[in-house]
């Protein structure tokens, strides 16, 4: 019986084996093979947690098997020199004179690795390498990946030792001080600091975190990702006017307990947001009502991971990707339609944007038996909805993954 296109879609996203970009970088820069190392650093999934991490919030976040890899040697000199497999041009520069930020070039991610980690330690050398790994879809935090690749390798080539915990700080620093977005720390926690099958628990305020091993160490479902087709936001993210709308909310509800604490809805307690939400309006009522139940998904989430519960962790992600529909706005109508084709697909146990929602891709717990049936089912569906959109769209069908590591 011939594959189905929709199966075969299924299948898109294998990492390019790094015993072939060893052999490309040694024969661009003359160097023996076993000179180059490479550098691997997972996509994420946040099943539920979303949109609360720049807040301080709790979150939970796996790491999948598919990754961006940076391989490279240690350059002679402080030049870096990177090409890519999946953009265009070269990036070039000296660490001795680190450019700023240039819009729209992928070599921004190896600039601001460059200049954060020069804070941490003096860097000597360079390096000369190629990267690989680009899903062409949004959600699965391929930037925060790329960073912390890049990170990994001028650390190796400057024997400079970074423990996870700290390139959490290093990879957030690039994406704030050097990209300009006002972001939390999940998507960099989430790749360096998970583990293969394990839920990866991570306080956003304290930056303590612990991983959760299922019962019998088993998952009871894939991850099965389906890209919407949707490449261009049709509307502005507005990601730094919701964090700004969080801080109004955290604000009056302070002022209102007489406290004086930074403007994060972390620091208001529960039982204080219940005694005086009435007096939240419009968007900061919203952006508050997501932050608290996100919280309280977390906690029950993370109860029914310890209990092999899958279904109800299912119906919380389904929760926390209505609350972000409803309460923290994010979304556009052909995601939004895409999630709730997910949601109502045979074997689904729970699905939600991975990402914002204005672009990219959703995230969807499926049960394993049923993940190539589920994967034809939701495109099918959402070609019915989307139909020009669904002639870009794909699956993948993944499992969880460990953190990201040299090789």
């Amino acid at each position: 019986m011939p594959e189905s296109p929709d199966l075969r879609l299924s299948r898109r996203g294998a990492d390019e084996p790094a015993s072939q970009l060893v052999q490309r970088v040694a024969a661009r820069f003359g160097v023996a093979e076993d000179a180059v190392r490479v550098a691997r650093a997972p996509y994420r999934i946040c099943p539920l947690g979303a949109h609360i991490d720049h807040q301080g919030g709790t979150v939970t976040a796996m790491a999948v098997d598919r990754a961006v890899q940076v391989a490279f040697v240690p350059s002679t000199s402080t030049e870096v020199r990177l090409s890519s497999l999946d953009f265009p041009g070269e990036t070039r520069f000296d660490l001795r004179r680190i450019p700023d930020r240039q819009a729209g070039d992928w070599g921004n991610f190896a600039r601001g690795a460059a200049r954060v980690l020069q804070r941490e330690t003096p860097l000597r050398r360079g390096i000369w390498g190629l990267t690989a790994g680009r899903l062409d879809a949004g959600g699965l935090s391929s930037s925060a990946a790329i960073s912390v690749a890049l990170l990994l390798a001028l650390e190796q080539a400057n024997d400079a030792l970074v423990s996870p915990e700290r390139n959490v700080e290093l990879a957030l620093a690039i994406e704030r001080e050097y990209l300009g977005l006002r972001i939390g720390i999940l998507d960099q926690a989430a790749i360096l600091l998970s583990r293969r099958h394990e839920l990866t628990w991570v306080d956003c305020q304290s930056r303590r975190h612990h991983r959760i091993a299922p019962p019998g160490g088993e998952l009871g479902f894939a991850i099965l990702i389906v890209a919407s087709g949707l490449k261009q936001a049709l509307v502005g993210t507005d990601y730094n006017r919701r964090v700004d709308e969080c801080a109004a909310a955290a604000k009056l509800l302070l002022r209102a307990v007489g406290r004086d604490a930074a403007p994060l809805l972390r620091n208001v307690r529960p039982e204080e947001y219940a005694q005086h939400r009435h007096r939240l309006e419009a968007a900061p009522a919203r952006r508050a009502a997501h932050f608290f139940g996100e919280m309280q998904r977390v906690a029950a989430g993370v109860e029914a991971w310890r209990q092999g519960d899958w279904p109800q962790f299912g119906r919380l992600v389904n929760e926390s990707g209505r609350s972000s529909i409803e309460n923290y706005e994010c979304g556009c109508p052909p995601l939004i339609d895409l999630v709730r084709v997910l949601q109502a697909t045979p074997g689904v146990r729970g699905a939600r944007f991975s990402g914002a929602g204005f672009r990219g891709c959703c995230l969807a717990l499926v049960d394993p038996a049923h993940a190539e049936q589920a994967a034809a089912h939701a495109i099918r569906e959402y070609g019915r909805r989307q139909p020009e959109l669904a002639q870009q769209a794909w699956c993948l069908i993944c499992q969880s993954g460990p953190g990201a590591r040299l090789l």
